[in-house]
């Protein structure tokens, strides 16, 4: 598959939805930064990681920090260069292909604008299939690969790296790093070889996203408007959801941090993180992210599954309910 424009618009779409509400939002800043570079320097290859050499060294990229500040900082062409010339330094080893680190919300376009620029393959794959909210919630800490050396830089061409580090360290120092910089910072972690890509990563991702950006392989819930958002916690927010049309008397509340992690109905969980629930603007038809939920709202509710290690006990462990603080709900068939 190539990846140009137009395929890049249902890609931005449903990166946004496998965001879960998280990650960022794609439109107002990746997407046309993505757009521009394959204008620029052409359609970027998406591989599947067999297609690749087992040796080829693969590197994983994204963003971190805060998604408002990314809007307002939305780097220089000579990142993505700068970043391969880091890695390959620490390695001494080209950069064969580009990985997403987080395909949910605006991680997967950066990871398009970099391929291009860099005239890399970027692999139909990435390290969550979705978005989280911390570094080391991916499958490659569920498989037991070593998160460094990473390397941590900004737009102005200063860099970091950490090394030596298991996942939580990552994540506690890169957030001390990122905060040094302004809240935004551009991350390669977690590298790997193309042949440990096709056994740990995310396979099919890119192609997913595609088509969920289509309007393909998610679980319509409820048609309905935001009734009520309340903050109930430092970092939780709770929205409610009441019917419309078809759906009128219906509620559904949804419980968030910074992404969307349950929506329960009755005292049932029609979804259930790692599941993906999404809040999709029926006028636009983009993905809401949490901080832009509001009062009022006409939205679809969705849902879809997650990459199957998550729901196995390391996977539920790392990023299932308990993790997010969410406790005593199960999973309850949709009425």
């Amino acid at each position: 598959m190539q990846m140009d424009a137009e395929v890049l618009a249902d890609f931005a779409r449903g990166c946004a939805v496998l965001g879960s509400g998280g990650g960022g939002g794609p439109a107002a800043v990746t997407c046309p930064v993505a757009e521009q570079a394959i204008e620029e320097c052409g359609p970027v290859e998406v591989v599947a990681a067999g297609e690749l050499p087992e040796d080829a060294f693969v590197m994983p990229v994204g963003l971190i920090g805060s998604p408002a500040v990314a809007e307002e900082r939305i780097g220089s062409r000579a990142e993505p260069a700068r970043m391969r010339q880091c890695v390959e330094a620490l390695h001494g080893v080209p950069v064969a292909a580009v990985l997403i680190s987080e395909i949910g919300g605006l991680n997967g376009c950066t990871a398009v604008a970099w391929a291009a620029r860099l005239g890399l393959p970027l692999l139909d794959a990435d390290a969550m299939g979705r978005a989280f909210p911390r570094m080391d919630q991916n499958v490659l800490e569920l498989a037991g690969l070593r998160p460094s050396p990473t390397v941590l830089a900004d737009e102005y061409g200063r860099t970091v790296v950490l090394d030596h580090v298991d996942g939580p360290w990552l994540e506690e120092l890169a957030r001390a790093v990122v905060a040094t910089f302004g809240g935004h910072a551009a991350s390669s972690e977690y590298p790997l070889t193309a042949g440990q890509a096709a056994r740990h990563a995310v396979a099919g991702s890119v192609t997913r996203a595609v088509a969920v950006g289509r309007g393909e392989g998610t679980l319509p819930v409820l048609t309905g408007k935001v009734s009520s958002v309340r903050r109930t916690g430092e970092d939780a927010t709770r929205v409610l959801l009441e019917g419309t049309g078809a759906d009128a008397g219906r509620l559904v509340r949804i419980e968030a941090r910074s992404e969307f992690v349950a929506a329960v109905e009755d005292g049932r969980a029609l979804a259930l993180v790692p599941d993906v629930i999404a809040l999709v603007d029926v006028r636009t038809g983009w993905a809401v992210p949490v901080e832009e939920v509001r009062y009022g709202l006409r939205v679809r509710l969705v849902t879809l599954a997650s990459a199957p290690i998550w729901y196995s006990e390391a996977g539920l462990r790392l990023a299932g309910p308990a993790a997010f603080g969410v406790h005593g709900l199960t999973r309850g068939a949709t009425p």
